[in-house]
């Protein structure tokens, strides 16, 4: 049974204001109705409804962060980055894992249409074709920013680096290593992330007249057993790559597991360039050149113009994409 104060009002034959006023401490009830309201709540263990509350004072101090994974090193700096300015201001974050299932992303974004937080901050899943449990957010007045994996259809602010020239930078850097066959990994074949990178690779390949059909695109998943198999194949093959560009952290340290089981050379026989915020990448055998982006201080960004709007009248917020560059750091794996 859903236990309310006008429940315990009527129970009591006291007034919903004073019942709520005594369940506050207030001064303004005497000491014996408070009494009496403390002891018949904990009789029937009454717990109050923070959000119900939230709803009547128009807020609920919450910020939501839905992720596809934590254990990616760039998502754990891009919520540090996000606590700094929330917790700054007065807010609670409330991290959501979709674990890249998109049935889990909608479930957990329409638990946000009933006021449980105030506005979300949200880096999507792989496999999202709809996007209208994020879309009725704005009908409800919970404003949303994207950060990383966005959605460029959707009214909103954006957050991301360059992901096109990074992509670009980092097969030009293979290349003038001297590179002659380049594989790119990408995890899934739709996130705009991915192709934004991919597109970059292959405008220097076209530029430095690489044959595009020559340098294998590898479309790889979250099943690490099946990615592996997948990088084992091409790396053991007669006329395997002599570069690979890691399109995220996860594909790189699986290529790396990959070299030292079949004993190749990193980087002697093979160089390796990969998207990553690894804050270790400088301690792995060989030290791992990076695209290093700006996970913290787009989590900063993000979050502060989230909150921006929370301090406006009206929550909407106006489509823009904001561009934090990401920064190529030479190491071994490419020398």
């Amino acid at each position: 049974m859903n236990i309310t104060i006008k429940k315990i009002a009527e129970d009591l034959q006291l007034a919903v204001s004073t019942v709520s006023k005594a369940l506050r401490d207030s001064h303004e009830i005497s000491a014996a109705t408070k009494a009496r309201v403390f002891a018949y709540a904990a009789e029937i263990d009454y717990m109050p409804n923070p959000y119900a509350s939230s709803l009547k004072r128009g807020r609920s101090g919450n910020i939501a962060v839905v992720l596809p994974e934590v254990a990616d090193s760039f998502f754990s700096a891009a919520i540090n980055g996000i606590e700094e300015v929330a917790q700054a201001q007065g807010y609670h974050v409330m991290v959501y894992l979709t674990h890249e299932n998109v049935k889990t992303e909608q479930a957990i974004v329409r638990d946000f249409w009933n006021g449980r937080v105030d506005g979300v901050l949200i880096s999507i899943t792989s496999d999202a074709k709809d996007y209208n449990h994020l879309s009725e957010l704005a009908t409800r007045n919970v404003p949303l920013v994207f950060f990383d994996r966005i959605c460029e259809d959707l009214n909103t602010t954006s957050v991301v680096t360059n992901d096109q020239e990074c992509g670009y930078n980092a097969a030009r850097h293979l290349i003038h290593r001297g590179c002659k066959k380049i594989a790119f990994l990408a995890l899934f074949d739709d996130l705009s992330i991915v192709r934004k990178r991919l597109n970059g690779f292959q405008q220097a390949l076209r530029e430095y007249n690489f044959d595009l059909q020559q340098n294998p695109i590898l479309y790889l998943t979250n099943d690490e057993r099946f990615n592996k198999e997948q990088i084992r194949n091409i790396l053991e093959s007669k006329d395997r790559p002599d570069g690979i560009v890691g399109s995220v952290e996860k594909v790189v340290m699986q290529t790396y597991d990959v070299c030292r089981e079949i004993r190749l050379s990193i980087p002697n026989d093979i160089r390796i360039i990969g998207f990553s915020h690894l804050q270790i990448a400088h301690l792995l055998n060989p030290s791992l050149t990076t695209i290093t982006q700006p996970a913290f201080e787009m989590g900063k960004m993000a979050a502060s113009i989230l909150i921006k709007s929370l301090t406006k009248k009206s929550s909407m917020i106006r489509k823009e994409q904001i561009m934090i560059p990401s920064v190529l750091i030479e190491r071994d794996s490419t020398k």
